[in-house]
């Protein structure tokens, strides 16, 4: 028998990445800056414990979100995103609908591009490799992709309002690995959240997952130096 060390064959080579946005390239900033701009619009009476009672509650809200709507229906249309909000807020801290239509409308306001977002996206795209932007989304977030730069660093972005199903369904997937004009197994998928972000992986995604994190930096230099390192080792 041979002693010479096993000699596995090198990865494919990551000629795409997918991205999520909220949470991976998007965060939605702090739960009391979103209550700050709320009450700017419609000033509302709370004292200092029913503020930190309310500001907890949205920080977690879409947590909830999770029991009351498994299936994530509110990404199919701006309509059910709004209404499974609105059931959400009635059931957390008392706020009267002036102001949970108020957190409502500015809820998009808060969202900003983490700092690491568009060079990563710039190296990715110098270094020859295809993005697509993949969102279970029931708001208009096309907006904010533009709002903040990102939108000009895609090749194309893949909405669940758009083609009628979310995440973890494989045809979510397999719409933005069409859109890359891609083999599934020459595709990296990147996002924060593993049950939701991880359905591609029986269509041979490979998928890296970075969880949530508070702060301007994501911490996606790590999809940068995955994906070089990984088409250096077929170079």
């Amino acid at each position: 028998m041979s002693n010479s060390p096993q000699a596995w064959p090198s990865p494919e080579p990551v000629r795409g990445v997918i991205f999520d946005i909220h949470s991976t390239l998007i965060d939605q900033g702090s739960a009391d800056e979103w209550l700050a701009a709320a009450l700017a619009v419609a000033p509302h009476p709370l004292d200092d414990t029913a503020t930190a009672e309310l500001v907890a509650f949205l920080d977690r809200i879409w947590e909830g979100a999770r029991v009351s709507d498994p299936d994530s229906s509110r990404d199919l249309s701006f309509e059910a995103h709004s209404r499974v909000f609105h059931e959400l807020i009635a059931d957390g801290p008392s706020v009267d609908r002036t102001l949970a239509n108020a957190l409502y409308d500015v809820m998009l306001d808060g969202w900003h591009a983490y700092a690491d977002t568009v060079p990563t996206l710039r190296a990715l795209r110098e270094a020859g490799v295809k993005v697509c932007l993949l969102s279970n989304a029931g708001v208009p977030i096309r907006r904010i992709l533009d709002r903040e730069g990102v939108s000009p660093h895609v090749d194309g972005v893949v909405l669940s309002y758009e083609v009628g199903c979310v995440k973890p369904d494989h045809r979510i997937f397999r719409a933005a690995v069409n859109l890359l004009g891609l083999e599934a197994s020459q595709v990296l998928m990147v996002g924060d959240n593993a049950n939701d972000d991880g359905g591609g992986a029986s269509l041979g995604l490979r998928t890296l997952i970075l969880p949530r994190t508070s702060g301007p930096v994501h911490g996606l230099s790590a999809v940068t130096a995955l994906v070089l390192g990984v088409n250096a080792e077929r170079s």
